[in-house]
């Protein structure tokens, strides 16, 4: 006895196949769960489920598996933010070469021998040789703020 597919457990099977290509060219996880429940409806389907059992199954365990796993895989997958070079900046120390003049749109520090434009956060003119903590970057200058010496 030969075993013989309905024409819609072949669309579960394509629909399947369709979603795992798409999830190995795609990085990252991003349809694993509809492939796993077209899988469930193909299932269904070549056990003779009624259509909208097979919907149903597929609808059922694609949601159930995506809400079970999705907190886990965006937690472990690309979990590596790595800041920029430049956020690493915030909150270091900086000292003014060029006196801080946001009226003037002047002002420069020095950082790790590089030298940044720099505003001052809250306005106020800022002279050359003090210290200043970075607070922000916009673009490419630097926010900074007076830092007290304590």
């Amino acid at each position: 006895m030969a075993f013989a597919m309905s024409p819609m457990a072949w669309m579960w099977a394509a629909v399947m196949v369709a979603f795992l290509v798409v999830e190995a060219a795609a990085p990252g996880l991003v349809c694993l769960w509809f492939a796993i429940g077209a899988l469930a409806a193909l299932i269904c389907a070549a056990l003779g489920g009624p259509v909208w059992l097979q919907f149903a199954w597929f609808l059922v365990i694609s949601t159930a598996t995506l809400a079970a796993t999705r907190p886990l895989v965006k937690k472990y997958v690309n979990s590596r933010k790595v800041a920029t070079n430049a956020d690493r900046n915030i909150g270091r120390s900086a000292v003014v070469k060029e006196r801080i003049d946001n009226l003037a749109a002047s002002g420069t520090v020095q950082l790790d021998g590089v030298t940044w434009t720099a505003r001052s956060l809250d306005g106020t003119p800022i002279e050359s040789g003090e210290t200043v903590r970075i607070r922000e970057i916009q673009g490419v200058k630097l926010l900074v703020e007076r830092q007290e010496n304590h």
